[in-house]
């Protein structure tokens, strides 16, 4: 006696039994699914490592404390410097606390020595540039300056000082206020964000130096 057909069961959300179509259907959308939620976890496997790797990155790569020290030996750079243009550079000694960020020739017309200074205490602010610009005055000052001109002059220790006071740091690099001399056939300016008395206890700091280039001129 044969057995009759099993009949395919019936499906509850149909109330009947699933066509060949549906069941295809039903497999490729439960495959899709499957899927999407591999990719998914993949997706966040790989991002899990990222961080992991970054993580170990900042762990492993060694980070100094800052000493506040200075790094450049500035009459060794200076000695480099007026051994190059075969002529004198200014040598200044900064306030005590301070530090010397950044000494250097920069090529052009005029050629310029220029260091830049900053106070080293923690809760102090500002930086200022001292420059030589050889060969060249006052008119020189316009283009670190972004064209300001000065309006006045004042005297310090002995040396009158043209007096720059810039209206709109915001676009002049943060740059605030400036003293410049003419020391023989160079320009000498002092420029940052130290505002007129901070720019004028330094010009006042570094002007023996400054008479010391001029006399050796």
């Amino acid at each position: 006696m044969s057995r009759a057909p099993k009949r395919p069961p019936v499906v509850a959300e149909l109330g009947r039994p699933e066509t060949a179509q549906e069941t295809a259907d039903r497999k490729a959308a439960s495959s899709a699914a499957y899927r999407s939620g591999q990719t998914f976890r993949g997706l966040i496997a790989a991002l899990i490592a990222t961080v992991g790797v970054v993580l170990l990155i900042v762990l492993i790569v060694p980070r100094g404390d800052y000493t506040g020290s200075s790094t450049v030996d500035l009459p060794a750079v200076a000695k480099n410097a007026q051994s190059t243009l075969n002529r004198p550079v200014l040598l200044p000694t900064p306030p005590n606390n301070w530090r010397v960020n950044k000494a250097v020739l920069i090529d052009g017309k005029p050629i310029v020595w220029d260091i830049t200074v900053a106070p080293q205490a923690d809760d102090a602010r500002g930086y200022a540039h001292i420059a030589q610009a050889f060969d060249t005055d006052s008119t020189w000052a316009a283009t670190p300056l972004r064209g300001t001109a000065s309006k006045g002059t004042v005297t310090i220790g002995g040396r009158t000082w043209d007096e720059y006071v810039i209206s709109n740091p915001d676009r002049s690099a943060n740059i605030d206020y400036a003293l410049g001399t003419q020391v023989g056939k160079d320009y000498v300016l002092v420029y940052g964000a130290l505002g007129k008395a901070g720019t004028a206890e330094l010009v006042a700091k570094i002007s023996p130096q400054i008479d010391q280039l001029e006399s050796a001129r």
